[in-house]
C-alpha cells in the first residue's frame, strides 16, 4: 500500500523542508489538499522544482472547470474531486493527464461512484474533509468491501484517521493508497511514523467484526444439501479458495482447494464414489468476532503453517464471517 504524505499537515516547518523530508524518507506520494484555492498550484509549481515525487491532488470545489487549465499547465499524477460539492456530473476533459478519482465522505453511498465508473479510483474520506487528526470511522471498512466487490478493477484510496493500526487493516483489505497527515508529523520523526504505518506487528483495539467479510458475503454450503458440485461452485464464486460448511445453521467446518485436492488423490481410483463430506475440515483455526487485531496476529503466529484465512465464529458456534490474508500477502511480495 502506498503512503501519501499530506503536505499541509506539517505546521512547524516551511513547505520546502516538509517536502524534502518526505522525499528523503521515500514516502510514495505527496498529498495536496485544495479547498477551492487556486494558489495551491503555485505550491505545485514549487514542488516540481524541488523534487519529482508523484503528486496526489484532492480538489474540493463547486466549480471544477476553473481548475482545468491549471491542471493542463501543472499536470499531476492523481487528481480527485470531492463528490458532495459538485452541482452536476463532472466531465473532466480527456486532455487532462493523470489518474482520475472521486472522493466520497462516509455518509455518501458507494453507488455515487456509478456515474464515474470510467474513473481510476475512489477516495474514501474516513474523517471530516479538511480535518487533521480525526478518528477513522470503521463504517469505511464496510464501504471498502462493497466497492471492491462492485468494482474489482478499480483502486481504493483512503484519507483520514490512518494510524498504524488502521494502516494494517487497510493493507489487509487491499487498499492501494492511504493518506497520512498529522500522524506523520506529530511523532519523533517522519521515519518513526512510517515504520508504524508499514510494520507487520501492530496492536489494535479495532474488533474483528469491524473489518471481517460478513457471513452474507461469504461462500457457504449447508451440510443438509451438500454436493460436490455445490462445493466447487461455492469455492469458485467466493474467490477465497475455500467455502464454509454449516450444519443446522451452525459452523461445521470448511472445505478448501487443498481439501478437495487431497480427497481426490486419496480416492483417485473411485472418484465417482467420493463422499464430499470426507473433505470437510471440522477443526480449522478460527477466531471470535470480539477479538482484536493483536489477538488475531498472536493466534496466527502460534501456528506451524501459513494461515490464509480465518473463519469468524462466536461463542454459540455461529458463523459470523471470514478474515482473509490474501491482500496482505500480495502487498508483501
Amino acid at each position: 500500500m502506498k503512503i501519501s504524505g499530506s503536505i499541509y499537515s506539517d505546521k512547524n516547518r516551511s513547505l520546502k523542508e516538509t517536502i524534502l523530508d518526505l522525499e528523503a524518507h521515500q514516502v510514495d506520494l505527496l498529498h495536496v489538499d485544495c479547498n477551492d484555492d487556486l494558489s495551491v498550484f503555485d505550491d505545485i509549481a514549487q514542488i516540481r522544482e524541488w523534487c519529482d515525487m508523484p503528486i496526489d491532488l484532492h480538489i474540493i470545489t463547486e466549480t471544477p472547470e476553473k481548475y482545468f487549465d491549471l491542471l493542463r499547465k501543472h499536470p499531476v499524477e492523481y487528481v480527485t474531486f470531492q463528490y458532495e460539492q459538485l452541482k452536476e456530473k463532472l466531465e473532466i476533459p480527456a486532455d487532462i493527464k493523470g489518474e482520475k478519482g472521486l472522493a466520497l465522505i462516509t455518509p455518501t453511498p458507494v453507488s455515487a461512484f456509478d456515474d464515474y465508473a470510467s474513473y481510476d479510483f475512489v477516495l474514501f474520506m474516513a474523517t471530516i474533509p479538511g480535518q487533521s487528526g480525526g478518528v477513522f470511522d470503521p463504517e469505511n471498512f464496510r464501504k471498502i468491501r462493497e466497492f471492491k466487490k462492485k468494482y474489482p478493477n478499480k483502486n481504493v484510496h483512503v484519507d483520514g484517521g490512518v494510524n498504524g493500526e488502521v494502516s494494517f487493516i487497510l493493507r489487509n483489505m487491499g487498499v492501494h493508497s492511504s493518506v497520512s497527515g498529522s500522524f506523520l508529523f506529530k511523532g519523533a520523526s517522519v521515519g518513526h511514523a512510517l515504520m508504524d504505518l508499514t510494520k507487520r506487528a501492530i496492536q489494535s483495539q479495532f474488533k474483528i467484526r469491524d473489518f471481517m467479510i460478513p457471513l452474507e458475503e461469504c461462500p457457504v454450503v449447508q451440510c443438509e444439501t451438500i454436493t460436490f458440485k455445490r462445493v466447487l461452485e461455492a469455492i469458485d464464486q467466493g474467490k477465497l479458495g475455500f467455502t464454509i460448511i454449516e450444519k443446522n445453521n451452525q459452523f461445521d467446518g470448511i472445505i478448501s482447494n487443498a481439501d478437495v485436492r487431497k480427497a481426490m488423490i486419496k480416492n483417485f481410483e473411485d472418484i465417482a464414489g467420493l463422499e464430499v463430506t470426507e473433505m470437510i475440515n471440522h477443526d480449522p483455526i478460527t477466531i471470535d468476532a470480539e477479538a482484536n487485531v493483536d489477538d488475531m496476529l498472536n493466534l496466527v503466529r502460534k501456528q506451524s503453517f501459513p494461515v490464509m484465512y480465518l473463519p469468524v465464529i462466536n461463542a454459540n458456534n455461529k458463523t459470523e464471517g471470514i478474515v482473509t490474508f490474501v491482500n496482505l500477502i500480495k502487498g508483501e511480495i
